[in-house]
């Protein structure tokens, strides 16, 4: 591997396969349980932002994922009721979460493409943040998991966290790519460790994930989906001068 790029890691929720999309039809659920048993003055946007603020201070706790997400569901409902909630309602919220834990894996479009193109070229080294078990299910079921030459699943993806392992699975940050929908952190952080970033933008972003674009840094991309990657990483081997600031 003599390129620029020797490393190309990937996101994998919203990246890869879908997965917001089961946390906005749970926090609907959610809303629906708790519509009979909150104050007449706290409406959906006041319960949402609730929600996400107990999402917020949980993290550290919990860190990202389904079990978190859950029980910040149960934490608000105790709080925003007062603590009358019925246990019935929790009881539902906790099923609720259960069945996210259940629903069948579906592969964005190009992504199996994507990843096995470049993976005949660089090393490719799944990333991805979340609760092990269930990350560890998605793989198994994407039927991606033997193009990977690595899995990585880290409680918070930090220029730190991106510094060791490219530095431990490829030939440092400086010549690995990381992919995602997340700006905060598939491209803000590794091109802050000084690797490059490549945003692949998803329909639906979690509030806490999103952030400015590094657009003056000339290691940042945008492309519209995962089909423009194996096109990008190649004009990016073959003129370094490409990876131009992004608009």
């Amino acid at each position: 591997m003599t390129g620029i790029l020797t490393t190309i890691g990937f996101d994998a929720d919203d990246t890869l396969w879908h997965n917001e999309r089961f946390f906005r039809v749970t926090q609907d659920r959610f809303a629906e349980l708790l519509q009979d048993h909150t104050p007449v003055d706290l409406d959906r946007a006041a319960l949402d932002r609730r929600l996400l603020a107990a999402e917020k201070r949980n993290l550290g706790r919990y860190g990202y994922g389904v079990k978190g997400f859950t029980l910040s569901m149960i934490e608000t409902a105790i709080e925003v009721t007062d603590q009358q909630v019925p246990a019935s309602v929790i009881h539902e919220l906790i099923v609720a979460g259960q069945m996210m834990l259940s629903y069948p894996i579906e592969l964005l479009p190009h992504a199996r493409d994507a990843v096995q193109q470049l993976a005949a070229s660089h090393r490719v080294i799944l990333i991805t943040k979340g609760d092990l078990l269930d990350q560890e299910r998605k793989l198994a079921q994407s039927g991606l998991g033997e193009m990977f030459d690595a899995v990585e699943i880290v409680s918070e993806k930090t220029p730190e966290t991106y510094c060791e392992i490219f530095g431990r699975h490829g030939e440092g940050v400086e010549r690995a790519m990381m992919v995602g929908n997340s700006m905060r952190s598939d491209v803000v952080a590794p091109i802050t460790a000084g690797g490059w970033g490549t945003y692949v933008p998803h329909g639906e972003i979690w509030e806490l994930e999103q952030a400015d674009p590094p657009s003056q840094s000339p290691r940042y991309h945008a492309i519209p989906d995962l089909s423009a990657l194996p096109d990008l990483v190649s004009r990016i081997e073959q003129d370094p001068a490409e990876s131009s600031p992004q608009p």
